[in-house]
């Protein structure tokens, strides 16, 4: 059962698409997520303290806007609430560090 598609599949068509695409830009997104610890931890060994470098923030945020693209694409409420927020939150605190 579709939660999303019945909605938007006719104003985004491509959304639902099956193909290996997709799989490409779920892969991708995961990746960017998950590099951010990568980078975080080798600014931290380079300081010899806990950082948490801007970089960081710009991977939160990308890496979860492609991830909540490809939850749309699976369909799934779970998936989708899971990641709904992520984008927000991390493009708050992409807002504060230009404040800053």
């Amino acid at each position: 059962m579709s939660f999303l598609q019945n909605r938007l599949e006719s104003v985004a068509p491509w959304l639902y698409a099956d193909s290996s695409a997709w799989t490409a830009i779920g892969l991708f997104g995961t990746a960017l997520f998950g590099s951010r610890f990568v980078v975080q931890w080798i600014c931290s060994e380079r300081s010899g303290r806990v950082v948490v470098p801007p970089v960081f923030w710009h991977l939160s945020f990308w890496g979860s806007l492609i991830s909540l693209l490809y939850a749309l694409h699976l369909d799934k409420l779970p998936i989708i609430l899971g990641q709904a927020l992520l984008p927000v939150l991390h493009g708050r605190n992409l807002w504060l560090l230009r404040k800053r």
